[in-house]
């Protein structure tokens, strides 16, 4: 694992020791990488957005669709 040090002003650092200190992160790193990895689900989420609203349209979508949809996410959290 990489080391990587970060120059913070003092109110972003109490900030972000507030934050380990009271949302049950042990660590600053611990933190600092969940800030990491919620920023690539953002950038994800954002590049299939920005994938979806570029290609062509397809068949409207009809109301039974949302009902299997529904029951295909119930069926695979039932399971777990």
């Amino acid at each position: 694992m990489g080391t990587m040090n970060i120059s913070l002003p003092d109110s972003l650092k109490a900030y972000v020791d507030d934050q380990v200190a009271h949302r049950g992160f042990g660590t600053h790193s611990e933190y600092v990488r969940e800030l990491i990895r919620k920023d690539q689900d953002r950038s994800q989420l954002r590049n299939l957005l920005l994938e979806g609203a570029a290609s062509p349209l397809g068949e409207p979508v009809r109301t039974a669709y949302f009902d299997e949809l529904r029951d295909r996410v119930r069926r695979h959290y039932s399971r777990k």
